[in-house]
């Protein structure tokens, strides 16, 4: 089957950063032409201005075995020291580091002097559990301080971390827990969640049960427990403690160690794998260089003056990348809410923007979308005017949902970088510098400098402007995985295998470039249905379907289809504004031809459901898996990855 996916979209807006923006932004057109010159050269200086190495490495890049990658092999340094002792030594330890708000609405400031003195105990409470560097420690944990504090109080010892998200399942926790061979846990009574307390400790008592009847037990031989829910918990002695007693008795003394920088810092578990979990291995130095770099030029990171707000959960690389590391190891001061943006009421993050000044915003384009089918009137009840620039992460964004938050939300002036990134590169490798790029909506654009990519087709040739195709990286990059946990041979076969010839990590995700050479986003190559022999992308279609007025968010899906091979088939979320003033009737017809209008009779759906939500993970990705199955009128698969498992049941009805 050919790579090439036909392009039927277009989209001709532009913006350029304003004067002013540009004359303070911290990345530099300058940045591309250093990195390109000597990309190893560049990343050197990157690793040197950035991070403070406890012993300075001599070489940059060792890839004599690929593609096991080592940066920066023969230095060492502590990455928790990088977070936060070398701030409160620099004379920044009263800076906030974290302003903490809990969905009921308590809230707390905490400093980088008091997030230092909770990680150095934390770090001696582990050790005196006998967790020691290499040791395998899961975290399942509400959006808390001290969900921040527990990972670097890991990295701090070089102890290995897996934060698994707190909504996971028992089964999904204890294949994790197993999969590392955790040592310890450390999870909390509950966290609020959309108005109500969700109990964790019980799933964590139930993936630690005796496995088969025969007394087999789990390598965990602690659980720390953080108060914060009020929850009644069940008590195993000797096991089970509380995190406060042990960390209140600590000692707040405890010298950081410089480790290599190839030591491994944590393994993430991708959401939504079938079979054996795959645990995403990656290391200390390279990645914490990326992840601090891109967030500094990127979301243009002052730490001086800047409120930046992540809104992703540590349960996903997001969370880690720019909630934990990227951020706390540019002195940041971020925002960092516990619930969901509908609790308690609809204006929940605008409210939280206006409480704190928030100038750097970055979140995902379903949440966008779900703003969009609100209105704006809900975001325009608040002062939003501190915002200076938009963010968008986790799938492509497209031009309406763009142009909505640029104007709504960024006050029809704040640039928006659009970032493409994957748990497995660790780091933004494609976005935008906000003060140097032309904006095009929904296009991520270029290559960060020091990154090489290209768009290729299957015999991993680079195909011309204008034409997609499939998303490789052509060279090692600092922040890359360095493994699937306990099976190389895995790494190699699933992002290696396929243009071993060429030494491309293939990333599973289409793209084209338009004729400036521009990269866009069309989603995973599983999601491109191939519809009377062209190949097109679920992502164009969305884009075309939310470019309707009355579309607030759309899935795109290919079924099964005797004429066509596959027919285009499409659920839609109508805005809750338009069914107010319009009559729902015909609908669905007027938008089969709005999407002939805008991309070609080709594209028009064979069928087209109005839906009140979609099937979507806690981290906000639509499973189209799931609504294949109903388009294929297949029993519906796994749903337990989802943030709400009866949304298959309603959608299978309306569909039926």
């Amino acid at each position: 089957m050919s790579s090439q996916i036909d392009h039927l979209l277009n989209e001709s807006r532009r913006f350029s950063p304003s004067p002013e923006f540009a004359a303070q932004a911290i990345g530099t057109a300058e940045l591309y032409d250093e990195a390109k010159a000597d990309r190893e050269a560049f990343w050197a200086r990157q690793a040197n201005e950035l991070i403070t190495w406890d012993k300075s490495f001599t070489e940059v890049l060792d890839w004599s075995n690929p593609p096991f990658a080592k940066w920066f092999a023969d230095g060492t340094l502590n990455v928790a020291y990088n977070c936060l002792d070398r701030h409160v030594e620099a004379g920044n330890g009263d800076r906030v580091a974290l302003l903490f708000e809990g969905e009921p609405g308590d809230s707390r400031a905490v400093t980088y002097a008091e997030l230092t003195d909770l990680v150095k105990r934390a770090a001696n409470v582990l050790e005196g559990l006998g967790v020691t560097k290499g040791d395998r420690v899961a975290l399942y944990l509400p959006m808390i301080p001290e969900a921040v504090a527990a990972m670097l109080a890991c990295a701090r010892i070089g102890a290995i971390h897996s934060v698994v998200f707190g909504g996971f399942s028992a089964d999904s926790l204890r294949s994790r827990l197993d999969d590392a061979g955790a040592k310890l846990v450390i999870t909390a009574d509950g966290g609020y969640r959309k108005g109500k307390v969700s109990a964790l400790k019980p799933a964590v008592d139930m993936a630690l049960a005796d496995r088969n009847g025969e007394g087999e037990q789990a390598t965990v031989e602690h659980v720390l427990v953080i108060r914060r829910g009020e929850n009644e918990v069940e008590w195993t002695e000797g096991r089970d403690l509380w995190w406060h007693e042990e960390v209140e008795a600590a000692s707040p003394d405890h010298t950081a160690q410089g480790f290599e920088a190839e030591t491994p810092l944590f393994v993430l578990y991708t959401s939504g794998t079938t079979g054996k979990p795959k645990g995403i291995l990656h290391t200390s130095g390279g990645y914490l260089t990326q992840a601090a770099f891109t967030n500094r030029v990127v979301h243009d990171i002052h730490p001086e003056t800047d409120v930046y707000w992540c809104t992703a959960d540590i349960g996903w690389i997001t969370g880690h990348s720019y909630v934990t590391y990227g951020p706390l190891a540019n002195g940041a001061t971020q925002v960092l809410y516990e619930g969901t943006p509908e609790t308690p009421h609809p204006g929940r993050w605008w409210e939280i923007v206006q409480k704190y000044g928030v100038t750097v915003l970055y979140t995902a384009p379903t949440a966008i979308r779900s703003f969009m089918k609100q209105g704006r009137q809900i975001p325009q009840e608040f002062d939003l005017s501190s915002i200076r620039l938009l963010g968008s992460v986790g799938e492509p964004i497209n031009p309406e949902a763009w142009v909505w938050y640029r104007d709504v939300i960024g006050g029809g002036h704040a640039p928006i970088v659009d970032t493409w990134w994957q748990t497995e590169t660790g780091a933004i490798m494609i976005s935008p510098l906000p003060g140097v790029t032309e904006l095009t909506p929904g296009s991520a654009q270029n290559p960060i400098p020091g990154i090489e990519v290209s768009i290729v087709d299957e015999k991993g040739e680079e195909v011309e402007d204008g034409n997609g195709g499939l998303l490789v990286v052509t060279s090692p990059w600092p922040s890359m995985l360095r493994g699937i946990w306990g099976d190389p041979d895995r790494y190699v076969d699933t992002y290696w295998r396929m243009f071993a010839d060429k030494g491309y990590y293939f990333a599973g995700d289409g793209a084209r470039k338009d004729e400036d050479g521009d990269i866009w986003l069309l989603g995973r190559v599983d999601d491109v249905m191939n519809v009377s022999g062209h190949r097109l992308s679920t992502a164009e279609i969305e884009s075309a379907l939310v470019g309707n007025e009355a579309v607030a968010e759309a899935a795109v899906v290919g079924a099964s289809d005797e004429t066509t091979g596959q027919a285009v088939v499409a659920f839609v979320i109508i805005k809750e504004n338009y069914l107010r003033a319009h009559k729902a009737d015909g609908l669905a017809q007027n938008l089969r031809l709005w999407v002939g209008e805008q991309i070609g009779p080709i594209a028009r759906p064979r069928d087209i459901y109005i839906v009140g939500e979609l099937p979507k993970t806690r981290s906000g990705k639509i499973m189209r898996r799931l609504l294949r199955d109903v388009a294929e009128g297949r029993e519906v698969g796994d749903t337990t990855t989802l943030a709400d498992t009866a949304v298959m049941s309603v959608i299978s009805k309306q569909v039926k």
